[in-house]
């Protein structure tokens, strides 16, 4: 049964108690099922025990670049290398001279830094996944032949040939990947994808505006949904409208059309990858707004292109600082998208030694890189329990500080 929690600034739990007391005394669930939950309890029970394979899918949006969309890089400049850092990273860990060293952010720390101690302690199997950036990453990655994407205000933010490669690529993909695991973690590292997601969900006819998340501790809704108006009317998709609400769309259009308007390259892969693995594999997506808009996206192609899928596979897999991010309505967005579980790992970085790590507490950063996902699957996999998982983080950021002479 889902257990309700209150929420507090660092220290918050049950009958001020922080987390770890209330999890280390009661034996709570390390993951909690938000919706969907009958759904959501028999895939935790499904995929207890097994191994999974983590696929991280790497992409990049100029919609990243526009100052103060993302907290993913302290500087427009630095957002442009996050998802190749982040790659570096979670390949290889902490190194003397990193080709891209992961940039500084105003608040926190990148999550690349939850994903690696989990994928690296429970050596679980990862696959990298170029779908579209500026240069290739540094480390081993499958090069699916995407290319960037332009800002989704221009209302045209992919060639439409470019889209439907990409989707054949994650089709092939996803049954290769989930013909080798019975528990597929699909990730990704887009700076920007937050707004690219609610582009996507709002060309599906989805009302996320205000409900969407940003690794800002208050979500930038005006600014997204400036951006988003603006890609929506440049497309023909929709009218203009001054006002932070949903409007109808103009006109029909096929999901991959709304992809190319205002959307960026992980997303259709993902799609494609979820879609093809569902039928030998559960399937964790592995994010907040921009998983819930992948699984909107893939509903859509599946019912649009006519391809089999077996829904009852997946689930969405975040934290809970998205979860229950009150500048946001996750929970709400998740139940307006529907019929898919929302699991959140409960983990908790109030007592970490690092106060950038601690940041997440307050809101900051909140989710990437699937830090969610690995979360949840590290406790289903080998019983990773919060101070086990916080243990590991904690020794992988002073690995980090020790080689690099970082300040955390």
């Amino acid at each position: 049964m889902s257990r309700e929690w209150g929420v507090g600034s660092g220290e918050w739990g049950v009958g001020g108690q922080s987390v770890e007391a209330v999890l280390a005394s009661a034996q709570l669930p390390m993951n909690r099922v938000y919706t969907q939950l009958k759904q959501g309890e028999r895939w935790l029970q499904q995929h207890r025990g097994q191994r999974p394979h983590f696929a991280c899918i790497l992409g990049f949006t100029e919609t990243g670049l526009v100052p103060g969309i993302s907290a993913a890089g302290a500087t427009p400049t630095d957002r442009q290398y996050t998802a190749i850092a982040d790659a570096e990273f979670l390949h290889d860990g902490p190194q003397v001279s990193p080709a891209y060293p992961l940039p500084p952010l105003d608040v926190g720390a990148s999550p690349v830094f939850l994903s690696r101690a989990i994928v690296a302690g429970q050596q679980i199997p990862l696959s990298l996944l170029n779908a579209g950036l500026p240069m290739p990453p540094t480390v081993p990655a499958i090069n699916l032949g995407g290319t960037p994407a332009r800002c989704l205000s221009s209302g045209h933010a992919m060639p439409l040939a470019t889209v439907e490669h990409l989707l054949h690529q994650g089709l092939q993909w996803g049954a290769t990947l989930g013909a080798t695991t019975n528990l597929l973690i699909l990730g990704e590292c887009v700076v920007g994808g937050t707004t690219t997601a609610l582009g996507v969900l709002t060309g599906l006819g989805v009302a996320a505006a205000g409900k969407v998340n940003s690794s800002h501790a208050t979500c930038n809704h005006h600014q997204k949904w400036e951006l988003v108006e603006e890609g929506l009317q440049r497309s023909g998709l929709r009218e203009a409208t001054s006002s932070l609400v949903q409007n109808t769309l103009l006109c029909q259009r096929s999901p991959l059309e709304i992809v190319a308007a205002v959307g960026d390259p992980m997303q259709i892969v993902v799609a494609g990858m979820a879609i093809a693995a569902s039928q030998a594999s559960g399937v964790l997506l592995a994010g907040g707004t921009q998983m819930l808009a992948v699984y909107a996206l893939l509903r859509a192609i599946a019912q649009s292109h006519k391809l089999a899928w077996r829904p009852e596979q997946i689930a969405i897999g975040t934290t809970r600082w998205v979860a229950e991010d009150e500048t946001g309505d996750t929970v709400g967005l998740a139940n307006l998208v529907g019929d898919v579980p929302l699991i959140a790992t409960q983990l908790s970085l109030a007592r970490s030694r690092h106060k950038q790590l601690q940041a997440y507490e307050q809101g900051f950063v909140k989710e990437g890189v699937g830090a969610g996902g690995c979360a949840i699957a590290a406790h289903l996999y080998q019983g990773w329990s919060q101070p086990k998982l916080l243990e590991a983080i904690d020794t992988l950021a002073e690995r980090q500080q020790q080689i690099n002479r970082l300040s955390f």
